[in-house]
């Protein structure tokens, strides 16, 4: 298996850490009847925690689908490479650690290792764009 359908793959277990650690804090603030109920009422702003987490969660589903045109185009081109495996392992690896950055409000460092993850996703739809 290509290392860009793994990173795929793996980033699919990243997207339940991320959407099951937001739910639990959202849960702890507003309740398991909250949690098991239609949603509909109008209810205070998330705590810290539980607000950065979400803003997590958001990040990641908002930049999932460019991994996934970048990383499964250049499988589905033919056009990977070791390189293209190194920026799959850097985005994924950037995307791990941004998590407990955020989840610990550290703002600047977690802003450049966003930036890693996102030059590495822009170096492969460069592959798959004019390799």
């Amino acid at each position: 298996m290509p290392a860009e359908l793994a990173v795929l793959g793996l980033s699919g277990i990243l997207m339940l850490v991320h959407i099951f650690t937001a739910t639990h804090y959202k849960t702890k603030q507003y309740g398991a009847d909250w949690n098991m109920g239609a949603r509909d009422e109008d209810l205070p702003p998330l705590n810290d925690i539980a607000g950065r987490l979400d803003r997590a969660r958001g990040n990641f589903l908002e930049t999932l689908p460019l991994a996934i045109i970048a990383l499964g185009g250049v499988v589905l081109a033919d056009k990977t490479t070791a390189l293209t495996a190194l920026a799959a392992w850097i985005w994924l690896g950037a995307r791990v650690i941004y998590l407990p950055l955020y989840w610990a409000g550290v703002p600047k460092l977690r802003t450049l290792v966003w930036g890693a993850g996102l030059a590495a996703l822009v170096y492969v739809l460069g592959v798959l764009l004019l390799a």
